[in-house]
């Protein structure tokens, strides 16, 4: 049977625009500047529907931008009680599953992301962007995110999770780990078979913030570069983020923020637990426990790659990591 030519045509078509089953999602660059009225097909980005999301509105809006036509508008309102436990409200973007890439490989990330007013000053939980790795349905537990944006406080820093390892020292519950060269701060996370390292703060942030922080271990590096992360009042903040998972200890991130190199991270990094999937993969939006006001941040400038120089401006730092 002679299949009719059009019909052929029109499904190469498809898989090709689609960017699905023939490509190599690592290869792909995706890109995204929010500049229309939906998510663009070069992006590979979509917001998931579901109760937590609910709380979520977005909007492509042209008011609030930091480059080209447009910007996404990220917003959160009052979803969960305002005592519940283990309730969240989020307004993430996704990639979209089909592009995920493996969980051990390196991968570059890029956004910018601008902080509405008023800017939440509370003790509370709030993240604008998390990589994870995926869970699948025999996984038992509940997993944070290897790396993870957050603000407490009006004040903004990075973490990395990890599996469980005993600290090489502890301190007094709430009081912040002065850890010796070559180990980091740590919250020991034993009943979820984690520890959450504290990796960099803003210029602000201080010991008296990382009360959680009371241990140190020696499986993480964190190397200076010189930078704290942007306050969050700073305006628009371009992010360049690097991330390779390795729970056995080959894992590294590179962190840039408007152009300035923060930090890098070498170690553990991730989970490897049982019923753990095969891909990484990132989200970003305003994510917090349950609260009782709204909360907005706006996003434009979207992209990722295997490749540095497709993500980072400076082409020079790009040379310079090895």
């Amino acid at each position: 049977m002679i299949a009719h030519p059009g019909r052929a045509l029109l499904l190469a078509f498809a898989l090709v625009t689609s960017g699905s089953a023939l490509a190599d999602p690592l290869q792909q660059n995706l890109v995204d500047g929010f500049d229309g009225g939906t998510f663009s097909p070069e992006g590979g980005l979509y917001y998931r529907e579901n109760s937590e999301q609910s709380a979520g509105t977005v909007v492509f809006q042209s008011a609030v931008k930091r480059t080209g036509a447009g910007a996404l508008q990220l917003s959160v309102k009052p979803h969960c009680a305002a005592d519940s436990e283990g309730c969240s409200e989020r307004a993430e973007i996704w990639e979209k599953t089909a592009l995920r890439v493996p969980y051990e490989a390196a991968v570059w990330y890029g956004f910018a992301v601008k902080f509405a007013d008023p800017i939440p000053s509370d003790d509370h939980r709030y993240l604008i962007a998390q990589w994870k790795r995926e869970i699948g349905p025999d996984a038992e537990g509940d997993f944070s995110p290897f790396l993870a944006l957050r603000m407490n406080g009006g004040k903004l820093f990075a973490t990395v999770e990890t599996n469980y390892f005993d600290g090489t020292s502890t301190g007094p519950k709430g009081q912040a780990a002065n850890c010796p060269s070559g180990q980091v701060p740590v919250w020991l996370r034993p009943e979820t078979n984690q520890i959450r390292a504290f990796i960099v703060g803003d210029e602000t942030y201080t010991a008296a913030d990382a009360g959680l922080f009371n241990s140190c271990s020696d499986r993480l590096q964190v190397i200076d570069r010189g930078n704290f992360l942007p306050k969050p009042d700073s305006g628009w903040i371009d992010f360049a983020i690097m991330t390779q998972p390795g729970p056995e200890g080959t894992g590294r991130i590179e962190i840039f923020a408007n152009d300035k190199w923060i930090v890098s991270i070498k170690g553990h990094i991730g989970h490897n637990d049982r019923g753990l999937g095969d891909n990484q993969y990132f989200k970003f939006g305003p994510y917090r426990a349950a609260d009782t006001t709204n909360w907005t941040l706006y996003y434009d400038d979207f992209r990722r790659s295997s490749k540095c120089e497709d993500v980072l401006a400076d082409k020079a730092a790009c040379a310079a990591i090895n």
